[in-house]
């Protein structure tokens, strides 16, 4: 019955698709798998108030969604629900198109967990408007400056090194470069999943950033996206610590710390860490760093003890409070 019911989608789409906006609200996109580890990404700029509240769509081990120009959210929760029944992102595009009498005021692109893509530009999307299909990825742009900053998007995806969230990164920075959206920028967003869905939803979103306003989004993007990093880096270590794999834990620690200098909870908690497993001689550095820069930190010691984040210890808390 659900096979069913899915396979009747396109026909109820009018319906629950709602009148069409009266203004194009989107503009440039890319949507991508990265082959090495399955991850699947939507990255976007726009001149628009929070575009990563409607635009980016992407679910661990199933696919990812860009739904823009005269948006229509139905394709990202309805392209999602295809592919995880079965259909490949070509296929689950065709149905949803085919189901919309406002298709061509849309622009909509589709990457599924095996890297079949898709994409789509309406005849009425405001120009520039293009769209290319690569390997594993689209771009995708709409109210451009210049026809040129789909390819550039394109070529900078292909050429760019580092991780899926780098690379994407790589082709909305030249997009702009090329002149971007002709009414300039306000906001950006990146979402990232994993490549096998966990179970736990909550879990397989590894980037879920949103500059919602600002002059320069994509400035801001980076900085996000580094400090996500960071904060990965953070969780590795506690793991780490859980495991009694020091050597290993103080290194992601260290690597968190140098992605986000002055992020003094950081080396905080990283103190707390090591007090708690007996390495008081490591953590106490630590701490009068962190009480040093902003002496607050200094008034939760004894809270984190009274519910046991530290030893109830007279002797180890006289000490880090000594710091």
């Amino acid at each position: 019955m659900r096979l069913l019911a899915l396979a009747l989608l396109p026909l109820v789409l009018p319906a629950q698709a709602g009148e069409v906006p009266r203004r194009p609200v989107h503009t440039y996109s890319i949507v991508a798998r990265d082959a090495a580890t399955g991850e699947l990404g939507v990255a976007v700029q726009s001149h628009w108030f929070s575009v990563g509240s409607s635009v980016p769509w992407a679910e661990a081990g199933v696919g990812a969604v860009a739904t823009q120009s005269f948006t229509d959210p139905t394709y990202g929760a309805m392209g999602l629900a295809l592919m995880r029944a079965g259909k490949s992102a070509p296929e689950a595009l065709k149905a949803l198109l085919a189901g919309d009498p406002d298709r061509e005021v849309r622009q909509v692109a589709m990457v599924d967990a095996q890297g079949r893509s898709a994409a789509h530009t309406g005849a009425k999307c405001i120009q520039a408007a293009g769209d290319e299909v690569g390997d594993g990825f689209t771009v995708e742009a709409n109210l451009m400056d210049k026809p040129t900053v789909w390819p550039a998007m394109a070529r900078a995806f292909r050429e760019a090194k580092g991780d899926l969230a780098d690379r994407m990164l790589a082709a909305l920075r030249a997009a702009q470069a090329q002149g971007g959206d002709i009414r300039g920028q306000q906001s950006a967003a990146i979402l990232i999943v994993k490549g096998k869905a966990s179970g736990q939803p909550w879990n397989d979103r590894l980037f879920d950033l949103r500059v919602e306003d600002s002059p320069d989004p994509l400035r801001e993007l980076g900085r996000l996206i580094q400090l996500r990093r960071a904060y990965i880096l953070m969780d590795q270590g506690d793991g780490f610590v859980t495991a009694g794999k020091w050597a290993e834990a103080k290194a992601a620690y260290e690597a968190a710390s140098k992605l986000a200098p002055g992020v003094w909870e950081m080396p905080f908690w990283q103190a707390v860490a090591l007090a708690s497993s007996g390495k008081l001689d490591e953590a106490l550095p630590l701490f009068k760093r962190v009480f040093a820069a902003e002496p607050f930190w200094k008034r939760l010691v004894p809270r984190l003890a009274d519910v046991g984040q530290l030893p109830k210890d007279a002797a180890l808390l006289k000490a880090i409070e000594a710091q």
